[in-house]
């Protein structure tokens, strides 16, 4: 059975050529083109790896791709992503140069489903990514928010048109959570469908709050993933009818199919 939150990828690894990588506050937006590659649903992410050096040196095992949602789609096949180095795998991808090559296999997972009327969007920092693309898609249908911990990771609200944002410290915008942001949302129009992306302690405010006044949402959750369609198990979470592989099965999940978005596993890699 077809599902119109997913699109099917192409067996294997394309290997596609950088064509910018620009600073953007704490954050690098990567921009490869996949021009033969099939246009991905917001929600789907990407298995990424570096063809330059990807790996921990000379006679050591290669990295595993990294998953990163997508954070925009061109026509012309351009991808893009918004990616912090915060650790080996994600510094090698932040080191590309425009003509390297981005070796990616996608899109892969489960998206978000459109929504009935109004949209709240909630991103919380690296989060901001699958928020950006569904934005686009929905234009003034869509509502966003945002939330990141310091003026320099609040640079990637750039990217979006009219955002409302929120800092840890307030830096840029108001010294609050985003959930914060959501709940006043909420309390002034229940009437909406949510969409979020960010942290597990974020996600589980935003299933705790739109739980509350039965308001439908559904979470982009991040898991660690080694493969990316399912083998290796490794993203599998707890849902109220069993465990699911995020890989497959999500990365969205309905809020009210989830005891709890704080499973073990989950969060920013």
């Amino acid at each position: 059975m077809s599902d119109a939150r997913r699109t099917t990828a192409p067996f294997g690894r394309r290997l596609c050529e950088v064509t910018a990588s620009e600073p953007l506050g704490a954050y690098r937006l990567i921009s490869a083109l996949d021009a033969d590659g099939p246009s991905p649903r917001p929600g789907q992410f990407y298995m990424l790896s570096s063809d330059h050096r990807w790996g921990g040196g000379a006679g050591e095992r290669p990295y595993l791709p990294r998953a990163f949602s997508y954070a925009r789609a061109r026509t012309d096949g351009t991808l893009q992503f918004l990616l912090e180095a915060i650790g080996p795998g994600t510094e090698r991808l932040a080191e590309l140069k425009p003509g390297e090559g981005l070796g990616l296999v996608g899109p892969l997972g489960i998206g978000f489903e459109a929504p009935r009327g109004r949209a709240l969007l909630v991103g919380g920092g690296i989060g901001a990514a699958p928020i950006l693309c569904l934005a686009d898609e929905l234009g003034d249908r869509g509502t966003v928010l945002l939330g990141f911990r310091t003026a320099a990771h609040a640079e990637a609200a750039l990217l979006f048109d009219d955002p409302e944002v929120v800092t840890d410290d307030g830096s840029v915008g108001r010294p609050a959570l985003v959930t914060e942001l959501l709940r006043e949302q909420l309390d002034a129009d229940p009437s909406v469908d949510v969409y979020a992306c960010g942290p597990p302690p974020m996600l589980e405010a935003v299933r705790a709050l739109c739980g509350e006044r039965e308001v439908r949402a559904q979470l982009a959750l991040e898991s660690g993933m080694a493969c990316g369609y399912g083998a290796c198990f490794g993203c599998v979470v707890p849902t109220r009818s069993g465990y699911v592989r995020l890989c497959v099965d999500g990365p969205v999940l309905e809020a009210g199919e989830l005891e709890t978005a704080l499973a073990p596993g989950t969060g920013h890699a």
